[in-house]
């Protein structure tokens, strides 16, 4: 494109070839202006004393670019400085975008210009790599709101894109816009999250950002192993467990009809290694962690799906030897059902 400027005064003219250039970053731009001048004036012929390219002013004073730091081995003018001037730019940056101007200056008296409007130049780029910020009020806890921001350096700007990572090498998009928003983040939101940007001329991908939510522990529950009816000397084991983050940590109890409850045991198993009709009773287990604690429902020590709650069947089974022919004779000596709602013993020998 081609912008012949007239000047107003002493018939100075000028004409930009071209008037707009986009370049990517780190190639090289070429801008060239042809100007005339009457040939004499003031009994004298017309000479151009200074020509020179710009694109700030400085205290009333036009910056040559090949005085600016910025452009600092980068540009050169090529022409005849009488006629026409050629200004070539290398290794382009994104800070190259501007408005270049060219003006000169002869020996007459007033006979100077500015060339307007000038040549606009637009220096594009693919995004850089992406960064991502996270913003929140404080520690990342279930009901709070937080909010992911992914930006890059780009020209045209870019679109952004987010995902979350779910261990699929075909990533479906979780979300676009730059800010990703949680309102009352839940513990299901925990993961890995990434985001990309783009525009015309490439595409970028950050790094991950890993959003771990504390909660409180859920209910606990309580199994046991093994589930069979248990047999007194038999080993035994409750296992207490509770989703919660950070991890919790548990207690058991055996209620006792008091209201206050003493510990019975820590950590997350309860082990009975020979049980004993002792050990008959209804066992219970806390989780808790340092944003709150839950309490499991009570479970009987009675092992056997086919008995009511809260029972213990406990079969001793004595082994009789007899010294001369050293048979075995297996005699039931108790058979004892221990009911809460009952308080008498049934013997059978």
């Amino acid at each position: 494109l081609k912008q012949k400027i007239i000047s107003e005064q002493n018939d100075l003219e000028a004409t930009y070839t071209p008037t707009e250039i986009c370049a990517l970053k780190g190639s090289t731009v070429e801008m060239q202006c042809n100007y005339t001048y009457p040939y004499s004036g003031n009994h004298r012929v017309t000479r151009v004393e200074k020509a020179l390219w710009f694109t700030k002013v400085e205290d009333n004073e036009h910056v040559d670019l090949r005085s600016d730091s910025e452009y600092e081995g980068r540009v050169e003018y090529q022409g005849n400085d009488q006629y026409y001037s050629r200004l070539r730019i290398s290794d382009l940056r994104e800070s190259d975008s501007a408005v270049y101007k060219f003006r000169f200056i002869t020996n007459q008296p007033g006979w100077k210009m500015t060339a307007l409007p000038g040549v606009s130049l637009n220096v594009t780029d693919a995004p850089k790599v992406p960064s991502v910020l996270v913003r929140l009020s404080g520690e990342i806890v279930e009901g709070s709101s937080v909010t992911l921001t992914c930006s890059s350096d780009a020209n045209p700007a870019a679109t952004y894109t987010w995902y979350k990572k779910n261990g699929n090498p075909d990533q479906e998009p979780f979300r676009t816009g730059p800010q990703l928003d949680f309102v009352s983040i839940q513990s299901s939101d925990s993961g890995e999250f990434y985001c990309t940007a783009k525009n015309e001329l490439g595409e970028k991908t950050s790094d991950s950002t890993s959003i771990d939510v504390k909660y409180a522990p859920k209910v606990p529950s309580v199994s046991v192993s093994p589930s069979v009816e248990t047999v007194n000397g038999s080993s035994v084991t409750l296992t207490c467990s509770s989703d919660a983050n950070p991890a919790a940590t548990y207690t058991w109890y055996k209620k006792n009809g008091n209201p206050v409850q003493e510990p019975f045991r820590t950590g997350p198993q309860l082990d009975f290694f020979s049980i004993q009709s002792s050990d008959s009773g209804e066992f219970y287990c806390t989780a808790q962690n340092e944003l709150g604690e839950k309490t499991s429902d009570s479970t009987s020590n009675d092992f056997n799906s086919n008995v009511s709650p809260a029972v213990l069947r406990i079969l001793n089974i004595k082994n009789l030897m007899t010294s001369s022919s050293q048979l075995f004779t297996t005699s039931l000596i108790i058979y004892i059902q221990n009911v809460l709602l009952q308080k008498h013993i049934l013997t059978l020998t």
